[in-house]
């Protein structure tokens, strides 16, 4: 499994990824175990790359906020939006 960089598209992807995982073992009566070990290992996967691309908005969420924070304690209104970013 390739290191894709993340990134909203590669989370959607993911968790689309997922989904059908998912279907794919709740569409069978029997699992053929081998494909089934496959499956899992690739859902490990994805669950790992998707909590740290959610960690890291977490984090550039606390970013912004913090600057916010900083620039209302500041009392410099007129700088506050351009700085964000």
């Amino acid at each position: 499994m390739s290191k894709e960089k993340s990134g909203p598209k590669n989370l959607n992807k993911n968790l689309k990824q997922l989904a059908e995982i998912a279907e794919w073992f709740d569409k069978r009566e029997e699992i053929d175990v081998e494909e089934g070990l496959e499956k899992v290992k690739k859902a490990v996967f994805l669950i790992k790359e998707s909590k740290a691309r959610l960690k890291a908005v977490e984090n550039e969420f606390e970013e912004i906020k913090k600057k916010i924070d900083t620039k209302e304690n500041d009392g410099d209104e007129d700088d506050k939006e351009d700085n964000l970013f």
